[in-house]
């Protein structure tokens, strides 16, 4: 099967082509690889991918946001489904500036549907985010929940993407599954993100912020659990049958939620950390930063129903192979 990813040199892209061409199937890789964070990561993720593909992978620099340049670049790629992933990430980002928001997200995810719709495509799975849940007090966030008070723009773009993936699937029958991603970590990871950022700085010595003075607790889900997921969806298009479906669509678009099913308190990975890195951690506790939510915690029953998903890596398991490649990565 020949598979278009968007977002493939980031780090849930790059995790699910790695494992697609494992399978043997061919992937259609596209990304502008931005500087968001360092381009050197992502260069380094291509060049693994390459290396694990061969001519089975096929990599367009090109911004999916433009959509003129995208048709363009794919004129002559085959593909039979969609992964698109590529998406501007980052909660506090969307404070700083909105506008790149506007662009990647809304105006990207609009091209992936068109091209989705003029190449026939079998199936588009989407990223969609636990943002959307915004500061929803029932716990654990269901898909059935109303998501209709997001706390940044960022949340708000990917609610977006799911009503506009409805329209879609209204109007032209398109195939759609959306994932609401839980906290995703694990080796290749993103520098903006906690893991990450704890990790580089417990091992220099440097105090790591711990936010509304340490009262957080997230659903930590490693990327290979949510490779599985993504995957499971992909092999399994909504049918178009008229029944309600998770997220309660009549259409063919269902939404799930991808999470361990655990809400875990931020200092018990912070005790973890400690241990994998041989050190103590310097914490600086600051209150809740503008756009964040307390917790966060999957109610994964929906995918688990339709399609057997169950994560299988707890943190104590996830959190020093992250940090076992973190060290390996940074040696090399």
């Amino acid at each position: 099967m020949a598979i278009l990813v968007t977002g493939v040199a980031g780090f849930i892209g790059y995790s699910l082509a790695e494992r697609l061409l494992a399978r043997g199937d061919s992937v259609i890789g596209v990304d502008c690889v931005n500087a968001y964070y360092d381009v050197r990561l992502k260069e380094d993720r291509l060049a693994r991918l390459r290396a694990a593909g061969g001519a089975r992978f096929a990599f367009h620099r090109q911004d999916f946001a433009d959509y003129a340049g995208l048709c363009a670049s794919l004129e002559r790629a085959e593909f039979d489904r969609i992964v698109h992933l590529g998406a501007q990430a980052g909660v506090r980002y969307s404070i700083e500036n909105p506008h790149a928001y506007l662009s990647a997200n809304l105006a990207g995810h609009l091209n992936l549907l068109e091209l989705a719709r003029h190449r026939g495509a079998a199936h588009m799975v989407y990223a969609s985010s636990s943002s959307v849940y915004g500061g929803n007090a029932k716990l654990p966030f269901a898909v059935e929940d109303r998501v209709d008070h997001p706390l940044s723009l960022y949340a708000a773009t990917k609610k977006a993407d799911e009503l506009m993936s409805e329209t879609y699937a209204h109007l032209y029958r398109l195939p759609l599954t959306g994932l609401r991603f839980f906290t995703v970590y694990g080796p290749w990871g993103r520098p903006d993100m906690m893991m990450w950022i704890f990790t580089r700085k417990i091992l220099a010595g440097d105090p790591i912020p711990v936010f509304n003075h340490g009262d957080m607790y997230r659903d930590f889900t490693y990327v290979d659990d949510i490779v599985s997921g993504v995957i499971a969806c992909l092999d399994n298009p909504p049918p178009d049958d008229g029944l309600a479906k998770a997220g309660g669509s009549t259409k063919p678009h269902r939404l799930y939620n991808i999470g361990n099913h655990r809400s875990e308190p931020l200092l018990r990975v912070v005790e973890i950390l400690e241990a994998e890195c041989g050190r103590r951690a310097v914490i600086d506790f600051q209150p809740m930063q503008p756009g964040d939510v307390r917790q966060s915690f999957a109610d994964i029953g929906a995918i688990a129903r339709d399609l057997g998903y169950a994560p299988t890596t707890s943190i104590d398991a996830g959190v020093p192979k992250f940090v076992a490649w973190y060290k390996g990565y940074h040696a090399s």
